[in-house]
């Protein structure tokens, strides 16, 4: 006897169903073709979809986790970690508004972009430092040591650099009015195209300083070694 088995293709059929038409076919034999539904169905079933927990899964959060953690401190903004080792660290984009990294070493690291506001960088160590386009408004980095970082297009409004040693450090094109300078060395520095509008640079060394298109507007420049006059 043949049976024949109709279903509207919208319906969709419980896994045990689907199974049982399968059995059917196996054991007793129909004459006419399954139902397409079936057959769908029997199709997937064989085959089971990608679960979504394998997509949902993190892709290497926890190094980057483990990455921002240095000497059991977890940098980010207003932290308290002086003296903190953070040479050669890739600290780029990362906001350190605020934190207290006096005496830190950050020689050669890459701090294109960081955010340094606020920060206290005091007697920091930042030879060879990236600081191209960061934020360095109201930093402290009085007595820092900046020998040949890069500042270029950096902003550091009211930041204070006084006794700062940045000789031969890249200042090219430096958004800095109201900047401390004072007594600091910038002696062989780039400092083109620098805008210094009512910056302190009284006692500072610009000895071999490039000053193409610098402008020091209303600055402080008494005992300036090298200072441009006429401003």
């Amino acid at each position: 006897m043949t049976s024949r088995i109709t279903t509207p293709q919208s319906r969709k059929w419980p896994d045990d169903f689907r199974r049982l038409v399968a059995l059917c076919v196996l054991t007793v034999g129909l004459s006419e073709p399954v139902p397409s539904a079936f057959a769908a169905g029997m199709e997937t079933a064989a085959v089971p979809a990608a679960s979504d927990d394998q997509t949902a899964q993190p892709v290497g959060g926890g190094e980057e986790e483990r990455a921002s953690v240095v000497d059991g401190c977890r940098l980010g903004p207003r932290i308290v970690c002086p003296n903190l080792d953070l040479r050669h660290r890739n600290l780029r984009g990362l906001s350190l508004a605020g934190a207290d990294l006096h005496g830190a070493n950050l020689m050669r690291a890459d701090l294109r972009k960081a955010d340094l506001r606020g920060a206290d960088l005091t007697g920091a160590i930042l030879d060879g430092a990236d600081l191209r386009t960061a934020f360095l408004q109201g930093a402290r980095l009085s007595g820092a040591r900046l020998r040949g970082a890069n500042l270029e297009f950096a902003r550091a409004t009211g930041a204070d650099f006084t006794g700062s040693d940045l000789t031969a450090a890249n200042l090219e094109a430096i958004r800095a009015d109201k900047i401390n300078l004072s007594g600091a060395s910038l002696e062989g520095a780039n400092l083109q195209e620098a805008k210094m509008s009512l910056s302190n640079l009284s006692g500072a060394n610009m000895d071999g300083a490039k000053l193409r298109f610098a402008i020091f507007q209303d600055a402080l420049m008494t005992g300036c070694r090298a200072c441009p006059t006429g401003w």
